[in-house]
């Protein structure tokens, strides 16, 4: 049985360490007394390229690699691009985990995603449940991709003795998300819309699909604890769900958010464009019984945070 990590003075390569989940995972370590993280900045560092990826490893000699960095974005973004999201993100994670076996790295913690589920999963979302099927088409790819990472880890650990975890979390939001209206997912694409139609004096606001599909949300913090936990604490390839527990429909997010920014107009529904998966929730008892993970922040109290922070950087 492999002992609990301290992970105090060790060595930890955070890839994706400067992003959005990179940045609260950085400051989840610095708070444990970590103080030697490196983050490999993509203006340096082109993690899809072997080269690159070795000279990482080399100039910081990684005792644990938590690998965060990912091409990811909304329906959109993933209809767009989806050879790109399957290579980019396929490569990073392959490549990663053989140059950290390579060198010896004592732990690798890889992240995927709920996209990785199949599309009529039964809700809540089991573990167990994750080859019955294939993923959502619109997220296909990119799901596919980082579920590679997840067989990578099972087959090293069980020919090598490589300590790798594979974590998947629901959708994150929360303060210094992606408001990119080319990319960012549904609740910064939401709390900007309104937030943007309220300066502009807009008194309508478009919003994709039906309505009817639901989601589940993590707050940001929550998920970068859950990281760190089990980073400590969790030493099998199997999968582990990171989500709050909930769900709610996409109808009923865009009232909140509506409500919560003040936003006084109309809600037009463009039902040409996709839902995506029908149904999105994770059970989460495996996290809280291995690691001691439950995610702690109230949904509108989320939201209040990350609208502020948005309405804050908007005045500047």
């Amino acid at each position: 049985m492999i002992e609990p990590l301290t992970l105090v003075n060790k060595r930890i390569m955070v890839t994706g360490g400067a992003g959005f989940l990179g940045s609260f995972v950085t400051r989840k370590l610095a708070e444990r007394g970590c103080n030697n993280i490196f983050i490999p900045r993509i203006e340096e560092y082109n993690l899809t390229k072997e080269k690159d990826i070795i000279a990482a490893i080399n100039r910081s000699k990684p005792q644990v690699i938590i690998h965060l960095a990912a091409v990811v974005g909304g329906i959109g973004a993933n209809r767009e691009s989806p050879g790109r999201f399957f290579y980019e993100n396929a490569i990073m994670g392959i490549q990663l985990m053989e140059q950290a076996r390579l060198f010896g790295v004592e732990k690798f913690v890889a992240l995927g995603t709920i996209c990785c589920y199949p599309k009529f999963t039964p809700v809540p979302f089991k573990e167990e449940n994750l080859w019955n099927g294939y993923p959502e088409e619109t997220n296909a790819p990119y799901g596919i991709a980082k579920k590679i990472s997840l067989v990578q880890s099972r087959a090293y650990r069980q020919q090598y003795g490589f300590n790798s975890i594979f974590l998947m979390p629901v959708n994150l939001y929360g303060p210094g998300d992606n408001f990119n209206p080319a990319s960012s997912h549904v609740i910064p694409a939401l709390i900007k819309k309104c937030v943007d139609a309220i300066k502009n004096s807009e008194n309508e606001i478009l919003v994709w699909g039906t309505g009817n599909a639901s989601r589940e949300f993590i707050y940001v913090e929550d998920a970068a604890e859950a990281i760190v936990l089990a980073t400590e604490n969790y030493n099998k390839s199997d999968p582990v769900n990171i989500g709050a527990g909930f769900e709610i429909k996409i109808k009923d997010l865009v009232d909140l958010i509506v409500k919560l920014t003040g936003f006084k107009g109309k809600v037009v529904w463009d039902r040409s464009k996709p839902d995506g998966q029908p149904r999105r929730m994770l059970d989460t008892s495996k996290a809280l019984k291995e690691f001691g993970f439950r995610a702690k922040t109230g949904f509108e109290d989320g939201l209040r945070k990350t609208i502020d922070w948005y309405k804050n950087r908007a005045r500047q």
